[in-house]
């Protein structure tokens, strides 16, 4: 079965939405969509899994100890694991789509 990223994008958000697309023992990927979300104040991700992070659509900066990256449209990073970071705002003007994959 074909399913396309982009299909299937609510018109309200009022939380981040999290969808697992698949997952095994060893690597899990998702699909997130924020729209204008942010990571509570002075709460950290510190994950046991490295994270590969891309940005499709929208905008974003993420947060780390010492300093902060902002991702636009096709960046991606990789979060090394216990590399703690939050996120610290993503657009307010359009939906903010990314792929997650953790392994």
């Amino acid at each position: 079965m074909i399913k396309n990223y982009f299909d299937e994008i609510p018109e309200n958000v009022p939380e981040e939405l999290i969808e697992t697309i698949i997952s095994s023992e060893k690597i899990r990927v998702e699909r997130i969509i924020s729209d204008n979300h942010a990571s509570p104040e002075n709460f950290w991700y510190d994950q046991s899994e490295n994270e590969f992070v891309l940005l499709l659509q929208g905008n974003a900066v993420i947060q780390f100890e010492n300093y902060e990256q902002d991702l636009k449209p096709g960046d991606y990073i990789i979060i090394e694991a216990h590399n703690k970071h939050r996120v610290k705002s993503t657009s307010g003007s359009e939906k903010t789509i990314w792929l997650t994959i953790f392994y």
